[in-house]
């Protein structure tokens, strides 16, 4: 994630253009984007934000088309199965382009990485290291491994099996050398719920689900997985900094079916990361806890890879089955 960032970094600079003759012609009629989760939450609004500055910019249609089910995976796999000439794009993400196809292999509709052509990273959701403030005196994230060391029985608490704060919480227990007891919820407002009574007594949680206990002084948080210091806390250090080896941050990506022909990929890429450098949608976006990220066809393709197989070990190491 480390290598992600720097690269998005330097995405986000002026590109210089293809040749006129690469990007002629596109697009001439209507474009779908597919966004495989329900209308109303933080990745649709991200959607639709990118698809009304691409609408405006080419003065062709851009229309959302929300399909969720099965962890996203129904509407991924209409973008996979779609034809590649950049008429149907999709917003992938962390679970169904990394974390679900590991989970269930052998089940899955498509190959995450291999069955999509890869645009631009959009946005990523910082998660945040929290503990019920009554029943964990630590105040940090090495007290919290001292104190998990020494009471090794403890529960915490996750938005169902597999997901992505599951696996972030397994992640650093594997990266600490600790152990506590895995109690998966159906989603994270029942999660939240028991943290706050103390049924179980720390999460690696949204931001934007967390961090008003934080502020009530209900939860403590103790670090963020954002790759620099979080806008909503700037006072939170980084995990990175603290558990060598963690990268964990949820993110949402444009994609296209495989074998989009790449002048359709950069011309894409280029709008949407035009988008995010502009201070207004900069705003919007952290205004629903998403940091802007942005990156090149061949960047985000590669960290595909790298975040299926990150996922994959993680799964494997920890025993983990799907429900």
């Amino acid at each position: 994630m480390t290598r992600f960032c720097a690269l998005a970094s330097l995405a986000l600079a002026v590109w210089s253009p293809l040749p006129a003759t690469a990007q002629d012609g596109y697009p001439t009629k209507p474009i779908r984007l597919v966004v495989p989760v329900p209308p109303g939450g933080a990745a649709d609004g991200m959607a639709r934000m990118v698809a009304e500055h691409l609408q405006a910019k080419w003065g062709q249609p851009v229309v959302v088309d929300n399909k969720p089910g099965a962890g996203s995976s129904v509407g991924m796999s209409l973008v996979a199965k779609a034809p590649a000439d950049g008429y149907t794009l999709g917003l992938g993400n962390i679970a169904a382009n990394a974390i679900n196809p590991a989970l269930q292999p052998a089940q899955f509709p498509y190959q995450p990485v291999r069955d999509f052509a890869a645009i631009s990273v959009v946005g990523v959701t910082p998660l945040v290291l929290v503990v019920n403030a009554e029943k964990v005196p630590a105040r940090s994230v090495a007290e919290l491994v001292t104190f998990l060391k020494a009471n090794p029985n403890l529960a915490y608490g996750s938005s169902g099996v597999g997901s992505s704060l599951h696996l972030a919480m397994e992640l650093f227990l594997q990266k600490t050398g600790t152990k506590m007891l895995h109690v998966p919820y159906k989603g994270s407002a029942p999660m939240t719920t028991d943290l706050l009574s103390g049924q179980v007594v720390a999460a690696i949680d949204a931001a934007a689900t967390s961090m008003p206990h934080v502020q009530s002084g209900k939860l403590r948080a103790l670090a963020v997985t954002a790759s620099e210091r979080a806008f909503f806390a700037p006072d939170l250090p980084l995990m990175r900094d603290l558990v060598p080896g963690f990268e964990m941050r949820p993110w949402h990506g444009m994609m296209a079916p495989a074998g989009t022909p790449a002048a359709i990929l950069t011309k894409v890429s280029q709008e949407v990361n035009a988008f995010l450098r502009t201070p207004a949608a900069r705003a919007k976006l952290q205004d629903r806890g998403i940091i802007p990220a942005g990156n090149t066809p061949a960047e985000f393709q590669a960290f595909m890879g790298s975040e299926f197989e990150t996922y994959r070990k993680v799964i494997q190491d920890a025993g983990i089955k799907a429900d």
